[in-house]
C-alpha cells in the first residue's frame, strides 16, 4: 500500500501538475469515450498504456479471461457496460482483446481446482465448453495460442447476443473488432476477409 500511496504523491506531482486544465475539463464535461474496451484483468495488460489513450478516450471493462458472457447470464456487469457504453456514451467501436500468456485461457485448458478456486471455475466454465482449441487436447504453447485467438473470438460473438449490440451493428453506429496482444508488446488484429490475426503496424 505504501508503494501506491507513494506513486499516487508522484502522479500528483508530475502528471497532475502538468495537465491541470485538461483533467478540469475532463471533470466538468460528460465523458464521451472512443471506444469501449474489452480485456483481461492481467496486471502486464495495460490498456490505456498499449494503446496510448488518454484519460477519457477509453471505456473499459476488464476481468479474467475478457470474457463476455452471453446475454442473461452471468452477473451482468458486462451487459450494464454495454447498455452504458452504447446507448449513453454513444462508443462507435467495441474491443475484444485478449492476450498471449493468459492464465484464465490456460485454465480453460487444463481445469481449476474447484475446492480452492469455485468462482473462477464457474466464470470460465461457459467460455471453456465453447473453446474447441481449449479441448483439442494438442498441448503446448501453440494450443494456448490458438486458444487465446478462439477465446476472443467467441466473445465477439456473445456481443451480439445483447439487444442494444444487435441494434448498433443493424444501424451501422457500431463496430466490432478483435485483437490479441503479446506482452513482449506486439499487437495482432483479426482480419475478417484472411480470418487470422495479423500483426498490427
Amino acid at each position: 500500500m505504501h508503494k501506491l500511496l507513494r506513486g499516487h504523491a508522484s502522479f500528483r506531482r508530475e502528471y497532475v501538475a502538468q495537465s491541470r486544465s485538461f483533467l478540469a475539463q475532463l471533470a466538468s464535461e460528460h465523458q464521451s469515450p472512443d471506444a469501449l474496451y474489452i480485456g483481461c484483468a492481467d496486471s502486464r495488460v495495460v490498456p490505456e498504456l498499449l494503446t496510448n489513450s488518454a484519460p477519457g478516450e477509453l471505456f473499459v471493462i476488464r476481468n479474467v479471461a475478457n470474457l463476455v458472457p452471453h446475454s442473461g447470464r452471468g452477473t451482468g456487469s458486462v451487459g450494464a457496460a454495454l447498455d452504458y457504453g452504447l446507448g449513453a456514451l454513444k462508443v462507435g467501436h467495441i474491443v475484444v482483446c485478449g492476450h498471449y500468456g493468459c492464465g484464465g485461457v490456460k485454465a480453460m485448458i487444463e481445469g481449476v481446482d474447484t475446492t480452492a478456486m469455485p468462482e473462477l471455475g464457474r466464470w470460465i466454465a461457459d467460455a471453456a465448453v465453447a473453446n474447441t482449441a481449449a479441448r483439442d487436447g494438442s498441448g503446448g504453447t501453440a494450443q494456448w495460442r490458438r486458444a487465446v485467438e478462439e477465446n476472443v473470438l467467441d466473445q465477439l460473438a456473445n456481443l451480439t447476443t445483447y439487444p442494444c449490440v444487435q441494434k448498433h451493428l443493424a444501424s451501422g453506429e457500431l463496430t466490432l473488432h478483435g485483437w490479441v496482444y503479446d506482452l513482449q508488446g506486439g499487437l495482432y488484429v483479426y482480419d475478417d476477409e484472411d480470418a487470422r490475426f495479423e500483426e498490427a503496424h
